[in-house]
């Protein structure tokens, strides 16, 4: 067991703290060097160090109570205005500011839920009815507040299907939800269509825009075909959009918008005969940084139309840059018909030999932070004004990488191509489940500071663990169950 940490004794210098922690990130993601693809949303040095002393302004400040510091009610009011009037809500548009994406979407789930026990207590197992592709902060949402959700598959350019979808709604349907766009593909569902159907059988509809909140209204502004997603839609009744991604904010900023007071009240918790007097909290936590909220009012502001256009098409124009270089490549192809600046791409069908996992780990080597998916097995990435300083570097990395693992088709069955493989493989989910669940157990136990991935399996009698240590073998056995189960699927069909 590692050493564990303890308070020392006496303080160490602050100089020394510093400098101490400055090396500890010496391992990390390079995004100053516009490295990464994902997580980071960089609108320059001068912005990030005005936030950086916004930020400190309300370094102690607590929303908990709005009465004992006014400032911080004052711009989350004005947040929200912002928010609202860019997303096409009206003088009714209420809502908060949350700690980012997951929160949001946990409270727009709680929301529904309080609404419809009030409004239609008849429902005893409330389900929420959603793409395949929503964000797994839904499956969060569904498992902590006991709301079954009900997938729906996707058609083949990644959106949901309208068809199934409307069979999915029933009788215990509390909310209808979509994102715009999904982060996994960058595609936005069929809004339009969901917003009618939503409004015809008069249930909540949620539109998931933390990713794009922020950046579609600038690119349709710019004269991009981006189809309406907002409260322009009569259906849509409550949406999130985090000031963190597109928004410029430091992280810790999202909001959640209700078409009116009706819904929002929802959302709020109170607890009147508490010994520590009357207890109100309009979001998740109770003590809210005002920091954060600090942040995000002077990001917008600092920014404004004018400068979130200007990032939003030099943010376009990198991925298009970027889609159209990964499209010159025979040995790959793009996930879908990306709608904004998420860009997936996968191998072409016509190099089943060549990895898609295996081509991941040739640019981690190369320095890159690479995002995979599966369900298709891809590499994601998201796209900022800034990369556009390094997209050449990295389209010119995929060449080498694609050009070393044709060479070497050996290296699927190695590192984390081969972990990701057998994941991605695996007939059953619950397997999958339960080595993740061993690699977080192994991560924060008593003491951990760091894990290496590649130990797993050394000391672990986990039955996917085992699997992994057998590499080719255990690939070769799951691609023919996998291929068995199609056959099956094709017969029953």
């Amino acid at each position: 067991m590692p050493k564990r940490k303890k308070i020392p004794k006496h303080g160490q210098s602050k100089a020394s703290l510093l400098t101490e922690m400055n090396e500890m990130r010496a391992d990390d993601a390079d995004w100053r060097s516009a490295r990464t693809w994902s997580m980071i949303y960089h609108a320059g040095d001068e912005h990030y160090e005005f936030l950086k002393d916004a930020h400190n302004l309300f370094f102690s400040e607590n929303a908990l109570n709005p009465m004992a510091f006014k400032s911080l009610k004052v711009m989350e009011t004005e947040i929200i205005d912002m928010a609202s009037a860019m997303l096409n809500g009206d003088d009714d548009t209420a809502g908060t500011l949350t700690s980012g994406g997951t929160e949001s979407i946990l409270l727009a789930v709680k929301t529904y839920r309080d609404r419809a026990r009030l409004k239609k207590p008849w429902i005893l197992r409330p389900e929420i009815v959603a793409p395949q592709s929503i964000h797994v902060a839904f499956d969060k949402a569904a498992q902590a507040f006991g709301v079954k959700l009900r997938k729906v598959s996707l058609t083949d350019d990644y959106r949901v299907d309208m068809r199934k979808l409307r069979r999915a709604i029933g009788r215990n349907t509390i909310m209808i939800a979509a994102s715009a766009p999904q982060y996994a593909h960058g595609v936005i569902d069929p809004i339009e269509d969901i917003a009618a159907l939503a409004q015809k059988k008069t249930i909540p509809f949620h539109v998931d825009a933390c990713f794009g909140g922020f950046i579609l209204p600038w690119l349709e502004k710019l004269g991009y075909p981006i189809p309406p997603f907002d409260f322009r839609l009569n259906g849509v009744t409550s949406m999130s959009a985090d000031v963190h991604k597109y928004g410029y904010a430091p992280k810790g900023s999202s909001v959640i918008l209700y078409r009116d007071m009706s819904f929002l009240k929802h959302q709020f918790f109170a607890v009147t005969d508490w010994p520590g007097g009357i207890y109100v909290s309009p979001t998740m936590p109770g003590s809210r940084p005002g920091s954060a909220i600090a942040a995000a009012w002077a990001s917008l502001m600092a920014m404004g139309e004018t400068g979130f256009i200007e990032l939003a098409d030099k943010a376009m124009k990198t991925a298009m840059t970027l889609r159209y270089g990964i499209e010159s490549f025979p040995e790959l192809e793009i996930v879908g018909r990306p709608d904004c600046t998420i860009i997936s791409y996968k191998v072409s069908d016509n190099f089943p030999k060549l990895n898609i996992f295996a081509v991941a780990d040739q640019l981690e080597k190369r320095g890159w932070s690479v995002s995979r998916q599966q369900f298709p097995e891809c590499i994601h990435c998201t796209v900022n004004a800034f990369n556009s300083d390094s997209v050449q570097l990295y389209l010119d990395d995929i060449r080498i990488a694609l050009n070393h693992c044709l060479a070497n088709p050996g290296g699927a069955d190695e590192g984390y191509a081969a972990m990701y493989g057998m994941m991605a493989k695996l007939p059953s989910r619950f397997l999958v489940k339960l080595s993740v669940l061993k690699v977080m157990e192994a991560m924060y136990s008593p003491g951990e500071t760091g894990f290496d991935i590649d130990s797993i399996g050394e000391e672990d009698d986990e039955l996917t663990a085992r699997l992994l240590s057998y590499g080719d073998k255990a690939l070769k056995v799951v691609d023919k169950v996998v291929e068995f189960k199609r056959a099956i699927k094709r017969e029953v069909k």
